[in-house]
């Protein structure tokens, strides 16, 4: 048999080159899909903008819950709207929301946090409400950071290697810190399908409400890791050292000086639990109306988490399983006809109260 000649043997060798190239582009997209998306698939969650028309953002259940306790910590510390909006591109750039165990040199977490930079505990950091606390407690010696650049005060917490990097993810955050402060109203959903057989029910409910509503318990966790770890390292690295000023003692000053924790008011029957609302009561000083939508939204971005079948606030009620999400006008009638009893006079759909029903 004649051996082939040298041209053919160079296209076999450009045919073999070029399909393994081909190979190659559609792996990288698929680990590029996955780390975005955190390896869920289906984004699953969606916020819009309150004008309508205008820009959306897709996101995962895992991203839900704790773009959710970002926002949550914020809020209970008296933090703007527009600090949310730093913490939640912070949290976009460094971990696509996602409580890392890994990271540049020891860095972990929703910030991707240092440990050896003073930042608190390697357990500490991998908490999001203790993570998204800490983050605040250091923006807001961040002078005048609300009337900054983006990316300058995410910047000046951060110490970046790249710290433009920022800026891109303005657009989601303000976005997303809009839908879970509560200033926008019904514009996040989830499909709320259950991802797994964790603890569910109204008291788990309970539970993740004081977790990210809670300061006391934050401030707590951060005593404790000023107690168990020595003094944060007093190297400070060019570029990307994401050190911060983070001195414990600072940190128990600002402590002192921020609101204290506000966990709502809950009533629990059967499967619901309510969260009534009253001005200057359980808003933490915040309007009603700013406060119900945040919980509401809240809930529906713990609803795979915590097994939420239905959330109710303001004569609109979410329901786990639509195809579209949407928030539509509340039917009374078919919570009676589900098995779902109210709670008194502070039950309801109205704007008194935010009515979360668990699945089981």
């Amino acid at each position: 048999m004649p051996e082939p000649s040298p041209s053919r043997k160079r296209r076999g060798r450009l045919l073999r080159s070029g399909a393994a190239c081909v190979v190659l582009t559609a792996v990288a997209g698929y680990v590029a899909v996955q780390y975005v998306t955190g390896g869920a698939g289906d984004p699953g969650c969606r916020v819009v903008s309150a004008e309508g028309g205008g820009p959306e953002y897709e996101f995962t259940p895992e991203q839900a819950v704790n773009a959710a306790t970002i926002a949550a910590v914020g809020t209970d510390r008296g933090m703007p709207q527009r600090a949310v909006t730093i913490a939640l591109a912070t949290a976009l750039q460094e971990s696509a929301l996602r409580n890392l165990g890994h990271g540049d040199r020891d860095s972990l977490g929703l910030f991707q946090q240092r440990p050896s930079q003073g930042w608190g505990t390697e357990r500490q950091v991998t908490n999001p409400t203790y993570a998204a606390d800490v983050f605040y407690a250091h923006l807001a010696k961040v002078r005048d950071y609300t009337e900054l650049p983006l990316t300058v005060a995410a910047q000046r917490v951060q110490r970046s290697g790249y710290p433009e990097a920022y800026a891109k993810h303005e657009p989601d955050a303000t976005l997303l810190a809009a839908a879970l402060t509560g200033t926008s109203a019904a514009t996040l959903t989830c499909e709320g399908v259950p991802a797994s057989a964790t603890a569910t029910g109204p008291e788990a409910v309970r539970a993740a409400l004081a977790r990210d509503f809670g300061r006391e318990a934050a401030q707590r966790a951060r005593a404790e890791g000023a107690r168990s770890q020595d003094s944060p390292s007093d190297d400070s690295k060019a570029g990307d050292s994401k050190a911060g000023d983070s001195k414990a003692d600072d940190d128990k000053a600002d402590d002192d000086k921020a609101t204290g924790a506000d966990v709502p008011a809950a009533e629990t029957s059967g499967r619901t639990v309510t969260l009534p609302l009253s001005e200057g009561g359980s808003t933490g000083g915040r309007a009603v109306g700013e406060r119900g939508w945040q919980l509401a939204h809240w809930a529906v971005a713990n609803a795979s988490a915590l097994h939420i079948e239905r959330v109710v606030y303001a004569g609109r009620e979410w329901t786990a399983g639509h195809t579209d999400s949407r928030w539509r006008p509340a039917e009374d009638s078919g919570t009676e006809a589900a098995g779902v009893t109210g709670t008194g006079s502070s039950a309801g759909s109205g704007a008194n109260a935010v009515r979360i029903v668990t699945a089981r």
